[in-house]
Protein backbone atom coordinates (compact mmCIF):
# COMPACT_ATOMS: atom_id res chain seq x y z
CA UNK A 1 0.00 0.00 0.00
CA UNK A 2 2.68 2.50 1.00
CA UNK A 3 4.70 1.80 -2.16
CA UNK A 4 1.69 2.35 -4.41
CA UNK A 5 0.69 5.58 -2.61
CA UNK A 6 4.26 6.82 -2.99
CA UNK A 7 4.40 5.78 -6.68
CA UNK A 8 1.04 7.48 -7.35
CA UNK A 9 2.48 10.66 -5.77
CA UNK A 10 -0.04 11.04 -2.97
CA UNK A 11 2.91 11.30 -0.56
CA UNK A 12 6.46 12.59 -0.98
CA UNK A 13 8.10 9.65 0.78
CA UNK A 14 7.21 6.06 1.58
CA UNK A 15 7.67 6.85 5.27
CA UNK A 16 4.91 9.49 5.07
CA UNK A 17 2.66 7.04 3.21
CA UNK A 18 3.26 4.34 5.84
CA UNK A 19 2.58 6.83 8.65
CA UNK A 20 -0.71 7.85 7.02
CA UNK A 21 -1.73 4.18 6.89
CA UNK A 22 -0.89 3.72 10.55
CA UNK A 23 -2.93 6.80 11.50
CA UNK A 24 -5.97 5.48 9.62
CA UNK A 25 -5.92 8.11 6.89
CA UNK A 26 -5.99 5.46 4.17
CA UNK A 27 -9.02 3.24 3.62
CA UNK A 28 -9.26 0.45 1.09
CA UNK A 29 -12.77 -0.67 0.17
CA UNK A 30 -14.12 0.91 3.37
CA UNK A 31 -11.57 -0.66 5.74
CA UNK A 32 -8.43 0.78 7.31
CA UNK A 33 -5.37 -0.19 5.31
CA UNK A 34 -2.03 -1.21 6.75
CA UNK A 35 1.19 -0.17 4.97
CA UNK A 36 1.98 -3.75 3.90
CA UNK A 37 -1.47 -4.40 2.41
CA UNK A 38 -1.50 -5.45 -1.25
CA UNK A 39 -3.18 -3.06 -3.66
CA UNK A 40 -5.35 -4.73 -6.28
CA UNK A 41 -6.87 -3.48 -9.50
CA UNK A 42 -10.31 -1.87 -9.07
CA UNK A 43 -9.75 -1.22 -5.34
CA UNK A 44 -11.51 1.91 -4.09
CA UNK A 45 -9.16 3.93 -1.89
CA UNK A 46 -9.92 6.91 0.32
CA UNK A 47 -6.76 8.95 0.85
CA UNK A 48 -6.54 11.87 3.27
CA UNK A 49 -3.43 14.03 3.00
CA UNK A 50 -2.43 17.70 3.12
CA UNK A 51 -3.96 18.30 -0.32
CA UNK A 52 -7.40 17.11 0.78
CA UNK A 53 -9.55 13.99 0.71
CA UNK A 54 -9.36 11.82 -2.39
CA UNK A 55 -11.52 8.88 -3.36
CA UNK A 56 -9.81 7.00 -6.17
CA UNK A 57 -10.12 3.76 -8.10
CA UNK A 58 -6.89 1.82 -8.76
CA UNK A 59 -6.34 1.36 -12.49
CA UNK A 60 -2.70 0.21 -12.65
CA UNK A 61 -0.18 -1.19 -10.19
CA UNK A 62 3.32 0.16 -9.67
CA UNK A 63 6.03 -0.08 -7.04
CA UNK A 64 8.34 2.34 -8.82
CA UNK A 65 7.99 6.11 -8.57
CA UNK A 66 8.11 7.51 -12.08
CA UNK A 67 7.24 10.80 -13.71
CA UNK A 68 4.05 12.61 -12.75
CA UNK A 69 2.49 11.80 -16.13
CA UNK A 70 2.82 8.07 -15.35
CA UNK A 71 1.54 8.54 -11.80
CA UNK A 72 -1.66 10.13 -13.14
CA UNK A 73 -2.47 6.94 -15.05
CA UNK A 74 -2.33 4.74 -11.92
CA UNK A 75 -5.71 5.85 -10.58
CA UNK A 76 -8.91 7.72 -11.40
CA UNK A 77 -10.59 10.08 -8.94
CA UNK A 78 -14.35 9.76 -8.57
CA UNK A 79 -16.57 12.65 -9.66
CA UNK A 80 -18.03 13.18 -6.18
CA UNK A 81 -14.55 13.36 -4.67
CA UNK A 82 -13.37 15.87 -7.29
CA UNK A 83 -16.47 18.06 -6.84
CA UNK A 84 -16.13 18.08 -3.04
CA UNK A 85 -12.40 18.85 -3.20
CA UNK A 86 -12.96 21.76 -5.61
CA UNK A 87 -15.77 23.10 -3.40
CA UNK A 88 -13.53 23.04 -0.30
CA UNK A 89 -10.74 24.78 -2.23
CA UNK A 90 -13.15 27.51 -3.39
CA UNK A 91 -14.36 28.03 0.19
CA UNK A 92 -10.77 28.30 1.39
CA UNK A 93 -9.99 30.94 -1.26
CA UNK A 94 -13.14 32.88 -0.34
CA UNK A 95 -12.21 32.91 3.35
CA UNK A 96 -8.86 34.54 2.56
CA UNK A 97 -10.72 37.72 1.59
CA UNK A 98 -12.10 38.08 5.09
CA UNK A 99 -8.84 37.36 6.87
CA UNK A 100 -7.34 40.56 8.22
CA UNK A 101 -3.60 40.60 8.50
CA UNK A 102 -1.71 43.26 10.42
CA UNK A 103 -0.72 46.27 8.31
CA UNK A 104 2.95 46.01 9.24
CA UNK A 105 5.32 45.42 12.09
CA UNK A 106 4.07 46.03 15.63
CA UNK A 107 4.97 49.36 17.16
CA UNK A 108 7.06 49.63 20.31
CA UNK A 109 3.87 50.00 22.35
CA UNK A 110 2.29 46.95 20.66
CA UNK A 111 5.42 44.86 21.28
CA UNK A 112 5.24 45.76 24.96
CA UNK A 113 1.62 44.59 25.07
CA UNK A 114 2.56 41.33 23.32
CA UNK A 115 5.41 40.68 25.75
CA UNK A 116 3.20 41.38 28.79
CA UNK A 117 0.49 39.12 27.39
CA UNK A 118 2.91 36.26 26.83
CA UNK A 119 4.31 36.60 30.35
CA UNK A 120 0.83 36.55 31.81
CA UNK A 121 0.91 40.12 33.14
CA UNK A 122 -2.23 42.18 32.98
Amino acid sequence: MDKWLWAARFFKTRALAARACELGRIQSNGQRAKPAREVRLRDMLRVTNDSGDFEVEVLLLSEVRGPASVAQTLCRETESSRDLRLKVAAERRAMQQFEQLPAGRPSKRDRGKIIRFRRGDT
